[in-house]
């Protein structure tokens, strides 16, 4: 059988098309189409600009409204929290999938901290039962001491019911997890699928990559976070085709990847994206396959000590013409969006710079620009001008 070999140039042109960045938005599936799309929104506590899950369909769809995101996402009945990639918003649909997950952490039983009583996952499950969707702290509270780690026995009870699956996140209040039965909260049609791992690894693997329309072998795993071989077990029945990728092995050695047929049957066309993406965009989430594709070696700073830093607390890749080419480390001072630190690869990407600075602070409610540190001096007058336009 003749495998396709693709350029890297064809592969990374397939990518942005598959993660919903280059051509037509998808603007009347709006951010339910997104998430469906991409079968996994990341969640994370850091807000800058705003939180990581609002920054997935603005990168997408451009400036939708910040409480139609919420809307969503939150306490209409489709979607749910789980762990995926990370902790991640994922279709309503996609909960018989994840029921491989659901077992295993059935099996391993102790999960999160000490050992609880039957008597406490039973008093959960029954204090859910008699007055509907609640918090940790209104279950009787998250923890025990100050120390963020040191969680209550009812906060460790329910986190593994949520794990195995006796209960259901479906909605968020001021960033704290709102539980509920899942019997309660996932459709019926849904809630009593329960497919063997199998169907789950094939499909999820699937799903992976039409999210992701090229991938290695690792990019598949990671993008669920799968284990190797539960990838392997998949392949053969997910329908992905086999490809070779030009440059993607080592010292630019073409590689073995597999890629949705869908993504084979049209060439990638229509217009590139210009936007600031989260650290934690499923485009860039995969640093390694960031580096492979894009040429950047991009990390989160957050957690790495200020004096440490090389690009900044939060910095944002600038997606720009298909590429990234630049980064752009932002804060916001009341109405201004502040560009505490940026990077550009080249003086030519002053212009998407400036566009993409002047969107995200609309969409934020800012009113002006303020740029604070610059790699290179010599651009300020030219982006200060373009800012100012």
């Amino acid at each position: 059988m003749t495998v396709t070999t693709l350029t890297a140039d064809e592969a990374r042109r397939i990518a942005l098309r598959a993660q919903g960045l280059l051509g037509a938005p998808d603007r009347r599936g709006g951010v339910r189409g997104v998430l469906r799309h991409l079968g996994a929104v990341q969640l994370d506590t850091i807000s800058v600009l705003a939180r990581s899950h609002e920054l997935i369909p603005y990168a997408r769809l451009g400036a939708v409204g910040r409480p139609a995101v919420e809307a969503a996402y939150w306490g209409g009945g489709t979607s749910f929290e789980y762990w995926s990639h990370a902790a991640c918003v994922l279709p309503v649909e996609e909960w018989p999938l994840f029921a491989f997950r659901r077992r295993a952490y059935r099996a391993r039983g102790n999960l999160w901290g000490h050992q609880v009583t039957p008597r406490t996952y039973r008093g959960v499950l029954d204090k859910l039962r008699a007055e509907g969707p609640l918090t940790s702290t209104e279950l009787g509270g998250a923890k025990r001491t100050a120390e963020w780690w040191d969680w209550s026995d009812t906060k460790i009870a329910v986190e593994r019911a949520l794990a195995f699956g006796d209960v259901v996140c479906t909605e968020r209040r001021s960033w704290k997890r709102v539980y509920e039965l899942a019997e309660r909260a996932v459709p019926a049609e849904l809630f009593g699928r329960d497919p063997d791992d199998h169907e789950c690894l094939r499909t999820l693997v699937a799903q992976s990559g039409a999210a992701l329309g090229v991938a290695t072998r690792t990019d598949l795993a990671d993008y669920h976070r799968l284990k190797a071989e539960q990838v392997d077990s998949a392949l053969a029945d997910s329908g992905l085709v086999a490809v070779r990728v030009a440059g993607w092995g080592p010292q630019g050695a073409p590689a073995d990847a597999w890629a949705d047929p869908a993504a084979l049957a049209a060439e990638p066309r229509g217009r590139h994206r210009t936007t600031l993406l989260s650290p934690f965009d499923s485009l860039v989430w995969d640093r390694a396959r960031t580096e492979r594709i894009f040429g950047m070696a991009h990390r989160l700073e957050a957690y790495t000590p200020r004096h440490k830093r090389v690009h900044g607390y939060f910095a944002m890749p600038l997606l720009a013409g298909g590429r990234l080419v630049g980064r752009v480390d932002p804060a916001r001072e009341g109405r201004v969006l502040v560009a505490r630190q940026i990077s550009l690869e080249a003086p030519k990407y002053a212009e998407p710079l400036a566009r993409a600075l002047r969107e995200a602070a609309d969409w934020v409610g800012c009113d002006g620009v303020r740029v604070e540190a610059l790699a290179d001096e010599s651009l300020r007058p030219a982006l200060e001008k373009l800012l100012g336009d």
